[in-house]
């Protein structure tokens, strides 16, 4: 209700809102989505991003891998290391060195970067030479700090220093297995 008591008019009355809409043909249907088609594909090509120039291939130069950077973001890691331009896994591991050498970046990276070309060179084309490889520099490494005295000693019962303490095997269970596969 309109102020003062009067009824609105409007070209949409109760009883017109109660009728069907006009039906539409199926040619009208089909004209209508071949336009709206037609009105997206233009659309869509009015709206396509010009490629990118920017971006660069960059290759880590400790183990090859092939990364698509801006030249700002080349120079800027170039300028961390030393003018190389090496990966975030590669980084990663460089800023580990730094923090085992006591904050040497030249001495951390060019350790790395050794390590990564001598994997790349030996180790993935003989994956069992770099396992004994591996194994020959942790004994070696064991060797080292046996010699300095810095490996702890084991306690043996066999040991004659008068110690006690500690837990130490008597004898083995090998006999005693190899009995019972026998009976």
């Amino acid at each position: 209700m309109a102020p003062h008591g009067e009824a609105l008019v409007s070209p949409y009355s109760r009883r017109n809102s109660l009728c069907k809409p006009p039906v539409l043909s199926k040619e009208t249907l089909n004209r209508t989505i071949s336009d709206i088609s037609f009105e997206l594909s233009h659309e869509e090509a009015d709206n396509e991003l010009p490629p990118i120039s920017e971006v660069e291939d960059a290759k880590c130069e400790c183990c090859g891998m092939s990364e698509e950077c801006t030249p700002e973001y080349i120079s800027k890691i170039r300028g961390k290391f030393s003018g190389k331009w090496i990966c975030g896994l590669c980084a990663e591991a460089v800023k580990e060195e730094i923090e085992k050498n006591g904050g040497q970046k030249e001495e951390a990276l060019s350790s790395h970067m050794s390590a990564c070309f001598r994997f790349n060179k030996f180790n993935r084309a003989y994956p069992v030479l770099y396992q004994a490889e591996a194994m020959r520099q942790i004994l070696k490494k064991s060797k080292s700090l046996e010699v300095r005295g810095a490996r702890a000693t084991s306690i043996s019962p066999r040991d004659n220093n008068g110690k006690k303490g500690g837990i130490a095997r008597s004898s083995s269970c090998i006999p005693a297995i190899t009995r019972e596969i026998n009976e």
